[in-house]
């Protein structure tokens, strides 16, 4: 998913229309509130972001989505009428991937597009999962639930780094047994309710992601 932020409706059309043309699925906002309510609920592979834009300005919405722990990992192609050299190194100097002056050739913009995603593609660690505003570094073994870190026991660690692997798929309780305890544990499906319980406790809001499948199993998303 690519998300535009462009206030002129037939820019933010083209673009999104030329997108659509190129493979990719893709969202327009016409201000940066209208694509932060959006993030609550979908993290996209890129975002296009104009600087001339009706409250927040662009520059500042990049500050923001880089300064955040959450968003900082996104790519930020800056797609703007403003073209001096001046304005250019501002904007990579604040985190933006790339820089596309209107107007622009669409088979240019294109491709300009897909070079940042191969670049994210390649520098992406991959032990980062995230789902809404609940994040997991593997490596580091840490969790961010909003803005708080949360701690939490290996098998709890494990348990939720399993829903998140698999979002939108139900785990049944066997299968979690079996990947966060081992096929050779001969504990009661119970213990995998029990740990879910004091899971959800200790992510505060971010507990409700996990949702219950009566008579199955558990999932995140989907």
């Amino acid at each position: 998913m690519i998300y535009c932020v462009e206030d002129e409706r037939n820019i933010r059309e083209l673009v999104i229309y030329t997108l659509n043309g190129g493979g990719f699925e893709a969202k327009g906002f016409e201000n940066g509130a209208a694509m932060e309510e959006a993030l609550a609920e979908e993290m996209p592979e890129l975002i296009l972001l104009d600087i001339m834009l009706p409250g927040e300005n662009g520059m500042d919405i990049l500050k923001k989505l880089k300064s955040s722990e959450r968003t900082r990992d996104i790519p930020v192609i800056m797609v703007t009428a403003k073209g001096s050299e001046y304005d250019k190194v501002i904007g990579l100097d604040c985190g933006a991937d790339d820089y596309i002056v209107k107007p622009f050739g669409m088979m240019e913009f294109l491709a300009r597009v897909r070079a940042v995603l191969r670049r994210g593609s390649r520098n992406q660690r991959s032990d980062v999962l995230i789902f809404r505003d609940l994040s997991m570094e593997v490596e580091r073994h840490q969790v961010t639930a909003g803005e708080e870190k949360v701690n939490l026991t290996l098998k709890e660690f494990e348990l939720l780094r399993t829903l998140m692997e698999n979002q939108g798929i139900v785990m049944t309780r066997d299968r979690l047994l079996g990947q966060v305890w081992g096929y050779d544990f001969d504990g009661e499906t119970r213990t995998v309710d029990v740990h879910v319980r004091t899971l959800r406790q200790k992510l505060g809001e971010c507990g409700n992601y996990i949702e219950t499948v009566r008579g199955v199993g558990y999932k995140i998303g989907g």
